[in-house]
């Protein structure tokens, strides 16, 4: 290729998108950090934010060239572009962008997913515990899966992308069952939280949880109508489809609430949007509208029923990473050997557009292999890193809160404004002179005032 072949509008939207996809993990953090307890959220939201650090990293080093340069085995890449080596030249083109643009939208989702995991071992996790993990498993489980779902080289790329033809457009495999099945093993490793269903454990501030799943929306446009690489109509069709999921998620959500607990509330309709958008992620290339619209309302009613299993089969699961991204995201990629139609980018016909099951079995193979993979994965690096240098804080560091053990502050400091207060109502006022100006009063037996 050549540098005639870059299209500007296409890199723009690229570029666009990859920001709009970095914004997501902030969002994240305030998303899970509104719903932990005040002793945690600092913890929580740092797990989020060190990942954009650690990934970024890993990612320049030896992960892009691990998930899209070359193939070995139909499951990873290879050690030919480590550092990013010769993709500055401006030759190097990735469709109609330059390749670099590419690794930069690339290089967002690879930090977001790992993050998603942290949910569900909020308020016991040591936090360079946490660090080791997103390491280990980012190279284990993400590259590789990635690889596989995303490397498509005319039947020479990733198995399941490109042999297998099981359709993910932007990260329900790779991304979402790919990082709940790997929160599920931790939840198990690391155990139940101290006072498990005893102790109510409420979200400590809903405006931040709104705040996030606000972000995480706004975000999420960049999400899955970037992964069309171009300003086109594949991206105009996702664009339109994640939203009309997203919405009718919201109403499906609250819709069961209402029955079930005979209250509509802001954290379902926050839990709602997310599942919304999780769901579409497969599939947005795969449906219509309408089909969206039907997807989002099913995936709202069946993520909110979900959510709830952590109960009867006794995991500690803190902010329903299973129920919403493992749950919502086989949803959704099932949903496309139901609801997809040739129609759409992704050109696959479903069990209700005349495709048989065909379609369904290889979204279900691709699914079951990912999600047993990435379990077994996590769970034996989370064992490892608990019997080494430690996973899970104390239970005297877990009722304290983590914020305080692990890192040295506290996300209000409420006694140190009321002791501020105090002390400026308690101050003298400054004694005027003869000539208009100001003096501080003086000091009372070594006492300041």
């Amino acid at each position: 290729m050549t540098l005639m072949e870059i299209n500007a509008g296409d890199t723009a939207w690229v570029l666009a998108s990859a920001a709009l996809v970095m914004l997501m993990t902030p969002g994240l953090a305030f998303f899970y950090g509104g719903m932990v307890r005040m002793k945690s959220v600092l913890n929580m939201m740092m797990m989020s934010f060190i990942t954009i650090a650690v990934v970024t990293v890993m990612w320049v080093l030896v992960g892009y060239s691990l998930t899209f340069a070359g193939d070995t085995g139909h499951v990873i890449g290879d050690f030919s572009e480590v550092g990013l080596k010769g993709l500055m030249a401006t030759d190097s083109v990735s469709g109609s962008t330059p390749t670099l643009a590419f690794v930069a939208f690339q290089l967002m989702f690879a930090i977001i997913t790992p993050a998603l995991i942290s949910g569900a071992i909020a308020d016991r996790a040591k936090f360079r515990g946490w660090i080791a993990f997103v390491v280990g498993w980012t190279l284990l489980v993400y590259f590789p899966v990635a690889h596989s779902v995303w490397f498509l080289q005319d039947g020479n790329g990733g198995w399941i992308g490109d042999k297998l033809k099981a359709v993910d457009f932007a990260g329900g495999t790779a991304v979402h069952l790919n990082a709940g099945a790997a929160a599920l093993a931790l939840a198990i490793v690391l155990g139940k939280r101290v006072g498990w269903k005893k102790d109510p454990m409420r979200p400590h501030s809903l405006p931040l949880v709104l705040l996030g799943a606000g972000l995480l929306w706004f975000g999420w446009f960049g999400f899955n109508a970037g992964s069309a690489l171009s300003a086109g109509t594949t991206a105009a069709v996702t664009f339109v489809n994640t939203q009309a999921a997203t919405a009718t998620a919201v109403i499906g959500w609250l819709i069961v609430e209402r029955i079930v607990h005979g209250k509509a509330t802001t954290l379902g309709l926050a839990s709602g949007a997310v599942a919304g958008l999780v769901a579409i992620t497969p599939s947005c290339g795969a449906v219509s509208p309408i089909g969206a619209l039907i997807l989002g309302l099913a995936a709202g009613a069946i993520c909110c029923f979900a959510v709830s299993l952590k109960y009867k089969l006794g995991f500690d699961d803190s902010l329903d990473v299973v129920g919403v991204h493992f749950v919502g995201g086989l949803f959704g990629s099932l949903a496309i050997g139901l609801l997809g139609t040739a129609a759409a980018p992704s050109a696959v016909n479903g069990l209700f557009y005349g495709g048989g099951f065909t379609q369904l079995g290889k979204q279900a193979l691709a699914n079951l292999v990912v999600g047993l993979y990435s379990f077994t994965v996590a769970f034996i690096l989370g064992k490892v890193i608990d019997k080494t240098i430690g996973f899970r804080v104390t239970e005297d560091d877990e009722v304290t809160g983590v914020d305080q053990v692990e890192h040295a502050e506290t996300a209000y400091d409420f006694l140190g404004a009321s002791g501020l207060r105090g002390a400026l109502s308690a101050r003298p006022a400054p004694a005027e002179t003869e000539n208009g100006t100001t003096t501080e009063p003086a000091e009372k037996e070594g006492v300041k005032a």
